[in-house]
């Protein structure tokens, strides 16, 4: 039996599709931040977003170029 092989993704097709997981996380990243919301006004003292912040800071950074230190003073402003 002949071995069929699959094509690989085109660029433009990984891309999309890259995208496209981006935004999905970025939907899910938004859903768990209302959960942790509601969860932090019952207790607030245990919700810690520092994690979170931290690392998207990085991913701004590397996405735009920019230094994490010029992400800070920009979320400063």
């Amino acid at each position: 039996m002949p071995k069929t092989t699959t094509p690989e993704p085109s660029a433009a097709e990984t891309y999309a599709q890259r995208q496209s997981d981006i935004a999905r996380l970025l939907d899910v990243l938004d859903m768990e931040l209302t959960k942790h919301a509601e969860a932090a006004k019952a207790d607030p003292k245990n919700w810690d977003l520092y994690r979170v912040r931290s690392g998207l800071i990085d991913v701004v950074g590397f996405v735009s170029g920019m230094d994490r230190a010029d992400v800070e003073r920009f979320l400063a402003e």
